[in-house]
């Protein structure tokens, strides 16, 4: 699983910080299109935070299109999202 971490003093909200890094996780192929994302419960308790926390950071990222839901199954990262890396300094 991905190094994921929310920073309570940051100035950025922890739902946010979260949906950055997972973003980021996705736009470089570190997490491929396809793959299953935990639990909201269980990455909650993994990162010591509330549910609503990653539930909020989940549904920030289903609103972009990173995400979808399978009945019964989970949260996946979208078929359609591939890795796109960041352009080179001066292009």
């Amino acid at each position: 699983m991905l190094p994921l971490v929310v920073d309570r003093d940051a100035d950025e909200s922890m739902h946010a910080q979260l949906a950055g890094q997972l973003r980021g996780a996705m736009r470089d192929g570190r997490l491929a299109a396809g793959e299953r994302l935990p639990a909201t419960r269980a990455l909650a308790a993994r990162l010591g935070v509330s549910r609503t926390v990653v539930t909020e950071a989940y549904e920030q990222l289903y609103a972009e299109g990173w995400l979808e839901g399978r009945h019964g199954s989970g949260t996946y990262v979208a078929d359609g999202v591939t890795a796109d890396p960041e352009p080179e300094p001066g292009a």
